[in-house]
């Protein structure tokens, strides 16, 4: 029964962890979360539909207030653009991709390099966008927790294997110090992630609020 009881505590706590760090969005390496500038990313999902339904509603989210006035007026010549069909429609559709991601990545403050292919986003990223579709997030946590929980005992495990050796010879010691860098840096790069402040983009929001 206590042993029961030690792993459900275990498990309630990876899955604390998990939750912090995919809500903080700092579990993910921020080259990752660049993938609203894929073809097939979120933003020009929307800007796709958009265009194909003639209302720029569904885009008017992913820019600040202050860049709407130039995506309306992108969004217009767009349109105007598309009615030419075959080739002209294409270079207007990938020019206003590229202009409204650009604002965007602006917005969140990070640089843009360009479209990126679809397919291209990481199947992490992938998953957390297929759990948000979904409504469920129980099956993406439980995936983050048991790698996480892998990549510690792994770590772990080597660390324990070097230690026995350590005092052998000074390489030996070098490689149980090696193990020990590595393990410590893992566990503390986890802890960072889950006490760390909110994302760039969630302060922008909290200060917005602040103001009204």
């Amino acid at each position: 029964m206590q042993r029961m009881a030690a792993q459900q505590r275990q498990g309630q706590i990876y899955l604390w962890l998990v939750t912090t760090l995919l809500v903080a969005g700092l579990l993910i390496p921020q080259s990752v979360l660049a993938h609203c500038d894929t073809l097939d990313g979120p933003v020009v999902i929307d800007a796709k539909a958009a265009l194909s339904q003639k209302d720029i509603t569904p885009i008017l989210k992913w820019v600040r207030e202050d860049d709407e006035a130039e995506i309306r007026t992108t969004f217009a010549q767009a349109l105007k653009v598309r009615k030419l069909g075959g080739d002209a429609q294409e270079l207007a559709d990938r020019s206003f991709f590229e202009t409204l991601v650009r604002i965007h990545r602006a917005g969140e403050g990070a640089p843009y390099t360009g479209l990126k292919p679809a397919g291209s986003v990481e199947p992490v990223i992938a998953k957390a966008d297929l759990a948000l579709a979904q409504g469920d997030v129980d099956e993406l946590a439980k995936a983050i927790a048991k790698h996480v929980e892998k990549g510690i005992h792994a770590r772990f495990t080597a660390l324990l294997e070097k230690r026995k050796l350590a005092a052998e010879s000074v390489a030996a010691g070098r490689e149980f110090v090696a193990s020990y860098v590595t393990y410590v840096h893992y566990v503390e790069g986890i802890a960072k992630a889950a006490h760390a402040g909110p994302h760039h983009a969630e302060k922008a929001a909290s200060s917005d609020n602040h103001k009204h």
